[in-house]
């Protein structure tokens, strides 16, 4: 069995399942804190070409044809690029997809020009933070302090400089038995 990534839009099909699921999570940890929308609004408040080329980008993890993880990154600034939506599916978790899932971001952000990387996440998502400070995300909050008093906890990560090598556009690529 294979995992393979494909670029693609948020109005795929094959999103569908992910969008969802990500929203009733969303709904589930934090109900209407961030809005009184809740995880509906903040899923709305993007259009998809926010994540698309030149500018973004939205990827799927695919294992036979259905979505098992993905993300997507926007334009925050001329250097930097803006991760959103990192998600895997609650069925396939502790399987290091998430980490796969940022490295992959991370390459396409190389790719396309970016220097920089911003994101969030909430208060509410420890294992999230996790991720991230393993993955060498700097937090620009304290760890040690009242994350709920904060809300949102942002962290920033340097994108390593291209090398002309790295410049061809691959979509995917052999990475331990998985096409990424």
């Amino acid at each position: 069995m294979r995992d393979y990534f494909v670029y693609t839009t948020t109005t795929d099909p094959r999103a569908s399942v992910m969008l969802a699921e990500l929203t009733q999570e969303y709904d589930a940890r934090y109900g209407n804190l961030f809005s009184p929308g809740g995880a509906a609004e903040e899923m709305r408040r993007y259009p998809p070409e926010t994540f698309a080329p030149p500018h973004g980008n939205f990827l799927l993890l695919l294992r036979q044809g259905q979505a098992i993880a993905g993300g997507a990154f926007k334009r925050l600034d001329e250097h930097t690029a803006e991760f959103k939506r990192i998600w895997t599916h609650s069925q396939f978790r502790r399987q290091g997809l998430a980490g796969l899932v940022l490295q992959e971001l991370e390459a396409q952000c190389q790719r396309q020009g970016y220097r920089q990387i911003y994101l969030t996440t909430g208060c509410r998502q420890p294992e999230a933070v996790g991720l991230y400070l393993r993955h060498g995300y700097q937090a620009q909050f304290d760890p040690e302090g009242d994350l709920e008093a904060l809300r949102t906890l942002p962290f920033t990560k340097a994108v390593p400089r291209q090398t002309s090598a790295q410049s061809h556009p691959a979509h995917w690529t052999e990475l331990a038995g998985i096409a990424v």
